[in-house]
């Protein structure tokens, strides 16, 4: 009988790229640096923030809401991390849910009841989610349609679809600074993390420190770049408390249940199940550990148990982010334990005013020039799940159309997208999750020419 020693040597054979796995355990030090790395390349607070501006919350309020998302995605990633899916996998704010909320609180008339009824709808779709996970339906619709070739398409549609945010939104659009001071903190912050990287790949063991903490250290570098430039803002860190009270449920905020708001919701949710399947497939492909049948129902209800928690402290739909598994391959860290101590820092984060605003200075660009490469190792990851499959006539549709769907997507002009009927706005919304319906549907109806 293989020993658990055994298991794990062979599971290191299997996993070379990794340097730390899973359930392996590491102290507590390293595992609050490092799940303070996943927490610093996470944008979490943008979108709360982008609520905020577009509902015209007050200041106090969206800072509110902010600290709300910062301890739902803590919460969430614990659940999802330690209890449910037990895989590492990070917790934040979706931005898909975010033409929905927008449009159930203006239909609600704004203002409290407006709020009340975004949550309200969002509690109820949640509890749907725990039982599509208790019931294993959703499990039984990932093995009948998502095979090898849509799952990998899935993959590289999600890098691909984060590159131009990426690029557009945080480097030449970054605000606070000119597009040539961005160009340069993202090259300077990417450039960064590739050195620091190919060091701990290069000196192996004597150069591990290099490779785990590449990320953090890329935005550090970038950081401080970005003060000799003149564009770092620390004014909003100074001016933060270093402890605040969150939102509590029935004292600052309540519940209401509109039927119209509960079915809008709902299919929002649909649509974030489709994309967060990319994220479990984008997770469980970097680690080398595929899907069982358990870890997608539990996944499923922890997906829910995090979208309920987010709702009853008052904060928006929370979901797997892709770009976690990025650093993991970049990093080789896929230890449990940094991502329970990441969900732990979102935890501290949410009741420190001072710390999440520390956070949130880190400018766009630094931010961004991590993410392309990140982006784009995911998306390297969707390729390597179809390297063993054929493909044919029929897959390279199958992979095409939703590659060529989610760069138009992604680039459709907002203004058109609004004028479209509101299911497709929720719809297009997300390329993701569109490009992985499309994928699914042209998998199932076009014929097998193998």
């Amino acid at each position: 009988m293989e020993t658990k020693n055994n298991k794990l040597v062979n599971e290191k054979i299997n996993t070379p790229h990794l340097t730390v796995l899973p359930d392996e355990k590491i102290s507590f030090g390293q595992s609050a640096l490092l799940g303070l790395q996943h927490v610093m390349a996470m944008d979490v607070y943008v979108v709360p923030f982008l609520i905020a501006m577009l509902i015209g919350l007050q200041s106090g309020q969206s800072s509110a809401l902010i600290q709300s998302t910062f301890i739902a995605a803590g919460i969430a990633t614990i659940v999802q991390t330690y209890f449910c899916m037990k895989l590492p996998i990070a917790q934040g704010p979706s931005y898909v849910p975010l033409g929905a909320i927008v449009g159930i609180y203006a239909a609600s008339g704004g203002g409290e009841l407006g709020w009340s009824s975004v949550l309200g709808a969002s509690l109820i779709g949640a509890i749907l989610v725990i039982i599509l996970g208790f019931t294993g339906i959703f499990n039984k619709i990932v093995k009948v349609f998502i095979p090898p070739v849509v799952g990998g398409t899935i993959i590289f549609v999600v890098g691909l679809s984060l590159m131009p945010v990426g690029l557009s939104s945080n480097i030449f659009d970054g605000a606070g600074a000119t597009i040539n001071q961005n160009i340069y903190l993202a090259l300077i912050s990417a450039a960064v993390l590739i050195i620091f990287v190919m060091l701990g790949t290069v000196f192996h063991k004597k150069g591990r420190v290099f490779r785990i903490t590449s990320v953090i250290i890329a935005l550090i570098v970038g950081s401080i770049a970005a003060k000799f430039m003149g564009v770092l803002d620390l004014s909003a860190v100074s001016q933060a408390k270093w402890f605040s009270l969150p939102q509590i449920p029935f004292a600052d905020f309540g519940f209401t249940f509109n039927i119209s708001a509960i079915v809008t919701m709902v299919i929002i949710y649909i649509v974030l199940m489709a994309e967060t399947t990319g994220t479990w497939f984008a997770v469980s492909n970097v680690i080398d550990q595929p899907l069982t049948d358990k870890q997608i129902n539990r996944g499923v209800i922890g997906e829910g148990i995090g979208c309920f928690i987010a709702s009853l402290v008052g904060s928006t739909p929370v979901t797997g982010y892709s770009t976690n598994a990025g650093i993991i391959s970049i990093t080789g860290i896929a230890s449990r334990r940094v991502f329970i101590a990441a969900g732990a820092w979102f935890v501290l984060f949410g009741f420190s005013g001072k710390l999440a605003a520390l956070i949130s200075a880190i400018p766009s660009a630094v931010i961004g020039g991590v993410f392309v490469i990140v982006c784009g190792i995911i998306a390297i990851s969707g390729l390597q799940v179809m390297k063993n499959e054929s493909i044919g006539e029929k897959e390279m549709y199958v992979i095409a159309v939703p590659m060529i769907l989610t760069l138009a997507l992604t680039l459709l002009p907002k203004d058109f997208l609004y004028s479209l009927p509101t299911t497709l706005q929720y719809l297009f919304g997300s390329p993701v999750a569109t490009a992985a319906i499309v994928a699914i549907l042209l998998n199932k109806i076009l014929p097998n020419t193998k």
